[in-house]
């Protein structure tokens, strides 16, 4: 396929566990806080196995959760990044002019304001911190997942995937600063740059050098690779959250309308996001080949990154942790409504685009 060539083929269906991953999700908090009830020792044990504020058993499974993803990242499509430019500045634009300060405002009103009441008071700071976190980091992987359910042009969504991790590497410490700064919460910053370069930096090159090598044996060896090891991420994140769990299972069972209190600005975010791309790439003119995949990155979120992030910032039992969690039970379902709502509405985007 030629970089002017858009897909006409069906989109493919997810696999069993992309398709079901809020069920796992929803059966790793039941196992992580029948582990955490059952055996408090080893679980204790494994949360004190850090080295500069960093869980080694959790960076493992991270780098193993995020790998595979980068794998896929050609970042020599980004010479292609003039094509489709209204696509591109559009997902850009709200990728990292509005999502993040979107998700600052909902977190302050919805978490400091509306359900102030009903959370620990405590845990208010650590909230807002992990919804800036879980807002600040555009998605790498599951992207291309729902760019193929919406027959999403292809090397648009490469190129522009490639460019927003060429951005998150500079950009994602100073606006997780800036934000939590606004939010008068405490910025550790040896930390924060700390995580990304563990979570970021080096997983990019390493997966990069890895995909080089792949490829001087033939695209074969690489498709053949990412097959291998496509389980590899999910099943390192489902492992991640019953660890996480298991520590969190006390204050989940305390207060267990805690997380449907966190998904609200989760899913006002992810709304407004999205809705505000696909509008202006029809408003612009943009194809709805490029719309598609320009909206659904405008919208979700690098879950894994800011799991980490959170877990390095803040620990294990934070409520930053938890925050980044509820992010990661309740976007697939939210993005396959996006994709259900963009597939839709494809004849009235292409009527206005046509009036345009």
């Amino acid at each position: 396929m030629n970089a002017t060539t858009l897909s006409a083929t069906p989109a493919p269906s997810m696999s069993i566990f992309e398709r079901y991953l809020t069920l796992w999700v929803a059966l790793c908090i039941v196992a992580g806080i029948a582990l955490g009830r059952l055996l408090p020792g080893p679980v204790q044990t494994i949360g004190r196995m850090e080295f500069a504020r960093v869980n080694i058993p959790v960076g493992l499974l991270i780098w193993v959760m995020i790998i595979p993803m980068l794998l896929r990242v050609d970042f020599g499509a980004l010479h292609q990044v003039s094509r489709h430019m209204r696509g591109i500045g559009v997902t850009l634009f709200v990728n990292w002019a509005v999502k993040p300060f979107s998700m600052a405002f909902l977190a302050w009103l919805f978490v400091r304001q509306v359900f102030a009441p009903w959370l620990p008071a405590a845990q208010l700071d650590s909230y807002v911190a992990g919804l800036i976190l879980l807002a600040a980091a555009p998605c790498t992987a599951m992207v291309f997942v729902w760019s193929r359910l919406t027959n999403g042009h292809p090397l648009f969504t490469l190129t522009q995937v490639a460019l927003n991790d060429s951005i998150m590497v500079f950009a994602f410490a100073p606006i997780v600063a800036l934000l939590l700064g606004l939010s008068s919460i405490t910025v550790p910053w040896q930390t924060l740059l700390t995580s990304v370069v563990l979570y970021i930096v080096l997983p990019v090159l390493l997966a990069q050098a890895w995909r080089h090598m792949l490829l001087q044996r033939g695209e074969k060896a690489l498709d053949a690779l990412l097959a291998a090891i496509a389980p590899w991420s999910i099943a390192a994140l489902l492992a991640t959250l019953v660890l996480l769990f298991a520590f969190q299972g006390g204050a989940i069972l305390e207060q267990p309308l805690v997380i449907a209190m966190l998904a609200v600005p989760i899913t006002l975010q992810v709304l407004f996001n999205s809705a505000l791309a696909y509008w202006l790439n029809r408003r612009l003119g943009e194809v709805h080949e490029v719309a598609c995949p320009s909206a659904l990155i405008g919208a979700s979120n690098f879950f894994e990154l800011a799991v980490a992030a959170a877990i390095s910032l803040f620990g294990f039992e934070s409520g930053a942790a938890l925050a980044t969690v509820v992010g990661v039970l309740i976007e697939v379902p939210l993005m396959l409504f996006v994709v259900r709502v963009v597939n839709r509405s494809r004849d009235w985007y292409r009527a206005g685009v046509a009036r345009a």
